[in-house]
């Protein structure tokens, strides 16, 4: 590509700026080769990037005055009055060619909405949804090349961040019910939802952790860190997001092999290096089926993006009682904060394959766990969606879906219906083969005739969150993911709550059997308490994500 703008811009020693930069930039080159100090022994995949610690940069190939420094070309002359830059073409009324990512089964993707939407906020801002104002100040002017220390420990000491665990125990009852004249007690399980940070993606987009000292974004320091948090919690149920493939396969999934857990993953499509992972014990839990769940659809626009999700239906081991299956389902949405449209139709899509496998005989659902990170905020419409079972998206613009910016650029309104019928999901985020036929038919006839009052978007799962979104002591918003951008609470755990459970509304809830019940949670933090430990990933906690950790008390089924 560089080439070509070469010879567009009429650049006399094209060919020879040309063979110079392929030299810099051909595999195994000492400029794309990481020092020997840095690569782990054991750890030949590792994608750790060091700026600093790398040979000099080759020379900017948009830079003239780089080429001429080299002393490659010291006495060519560009043309007068033009600049080279990305996407700069010889006429200044003719439009660059748009960017264009292509995946490995060779479709593309490049539409503008696809490039990030973020902008830096004025430095007077103080929403929770921009930038937080003492992320400005934390450590951060940049480290001279080769000066900062390779051992983290080394580095300015911060203090742990202090989260503990809220107890709601005393709130359910422990009675064991009795059948045949043999008792069965319930059963209690913890679930954990974590962002673990993919590194890949660390590194591109090293901008959102300029508060951090390198050393502790270092993947070496970066991967015990977590695999010692993972193990510290020891959650019955882990669902990861952004677990890097490579990462997951040698060495993420063998470390929690090695301590009883049976793993399950699935990597975002095209040519995507992260994806999800559900994780279980293997003494309390066997697997009953695995769903992994793409967005991706070929043919529909609407659809074109590579986030995943991954459901597992699990069958709790107890033998003391007869205890109903588990659907567990673990997804990352787009990020996106103007494309609302896109988050609402990859849920309808998630939502839609929980029904299916989480189904039942008599047509109910077992209980389901929805985890995971929706870049969505409290009370959003997304979020409201989930737990209400029903949005009415009326003059909804897009931008405001997530909830994520608090003045969303480029007002569009989403269509009606949001996805197309060719998607084979029904508006009550079904399969159409679940729909029945006099069900589709009524709708049909209520939409010509204008009964239905306002378009809307429903599902059959009754779900309640884990958390409250709201600390108890200052009532101040909590936080589960923090960089240099944004501090704001996106990562959730619901779950189909039951009968007399603390969080739930009765209308909201399901007999005791088919649900779960909330035994208590680990506490999030708030701003404040992220500004004592300098934001997040910082010396202890190695994630830019907080994780999410409940505990759940499931009853067993009553024979009849």
């Amino acid at each position: 590509m560089f080439s070509r703008y070469l010879s567009t811009v009429g650049f006399p020693q094209a060919q020879t700026v040309y063979s110079h930069w392929r030299h810099w930039y051909q595999p195994g080159h000492l400029w794309l080769t990481y020092p020997s100090h840095l690569q782990h022994p054991s750890s030949p995949f590792s994608t750790v990037r060091h700026p600093s610690s790398r040979p000099p940069r080759p020379p900017n190939p948009y830079n003239w005055s780089s080429w001429r420094q080299t002393g490659i070309l010291p006495h060519a002359q560009p043309r007068r009055g033009l600049q080279l830059s990305a996407g700069l073409m010889d006429r200044c009324n003719s439009e660059p060619p748009p960017k264009r990512k292509r995946s490995a089964d060779g479709r593309q993707a490049g539409d503008k909405s696809q490039r990030s939407p973020e902008r830096s906020p004025p430095k007077s801002s103080r929403s929770p949804k921009g930038s937080p104002e003492w992320l400005h100040n934390v450590t951060g002017s940049p480290v001279p090349p080769g000066t900062f220390p390779l051992d983290p420990n080394k580095s300015p000491s911060t203090p742990e961040l202090k989260r503990h665990w809220e107890d709601l125990s005393h709130l359910c009852n422990a009675v064991p019910s009795m059948n045949g004249g043999r008792q069965k007690w319930p059963f209690d399980f913890s679930v954990m939802s974590y962002n673990i940070l993919s590194q890949d993606l660390l590194c591109d987009n090293t901008y959102l952790y300029r508060h951090c000292h390198p050393p502790i974004l270092d993947w070496r320091h970066r991967y015990p860190n977590l695999i010692k948090e993972l193990e510290k919690h020891s959650a019955d149920i882990m669902c990861l997001q952004e677990v890097q493939e490579d990462h997951f396969k040698q060495q993420i999934k063998p470390s929690l092999e090695s301590l009883g857990y049976h793993c399950e993953y699935k990597r975002r499509t095209g040519l995507k290096p992260d994806g999800c992972a559900v994780v279980f014990k293997r003494e309390r839990f066997s697997l009953v089926s695995c769903h992994p769940v793409e967005y991706f659809r070929h043919g529909i626009p609407l659809l074109d993006r590579d986030n995943v999700g991954l459901i597992v239906l699990l069958r709790p081991i107890d033998p003391h009682s007869s205890l109903t299956n588990i659907c567990v389902a673990n997804t990352h949405l787009l990020y996106n904060p103007r494309r609302g449209d896109i988050k609402l139709a990859q849920l309808a899509i998630l939502l839609a394959e929980i029904s299916r496998v989480a189904q039942l005989p008599d047509s109910s659902v077992c209980p389901v766990l929805l985890c995971g990170d929706f870049n969505s905020v409290p009370w959003s419409p997304l979020y409201r969606f989930i737990k209400d079972s029903r949005l009415e998206y009326e003059d909804l613009p897009i931008g405001k879906v997530s909830g994520q910016e608090e003045n969303p650029r480029g007002q569009r309104i989403l269509t009606v219906p949001i996805w197309p019928r060719s998607l084979g999901i029904s508006q009550q985020c079904q399969y159409e083969s679940q729909t029945t036929d006099t069900d589709s038919k009524d709708l049909e006839q209520a939409e010509l005739d204008g009964s239905l009052s306002k378009p809307s978007i429903e599902h059959c799962l009754k779900l309640t969150s884990a958390y409250s979104h709201y600390l108890k002591e200052s009532g101040h918003p909590e936080i589960t993911t923090c960089h240099s951008r944004t501090a704001i609470t996106v990562d959730y755990v619901f779950y189909s709550a039951a009968l007399g459970d603390v969080m739930a509304h009765a209308e909201c809830s399901v007999p005791p059997e088919k649900g779960l019940q909330l035994l208590g949670r680990l506490s999030l933090v708030g701003e404040d308490e992220l500004q004592k430990v300098n934001g997040l990933p910082n010396q202890h906690n190695s994630s830019d994500h907080l994780p999410l950790l409940t505990r759940f008390r499931l009853h067993p089924q009553v024979d009849g």
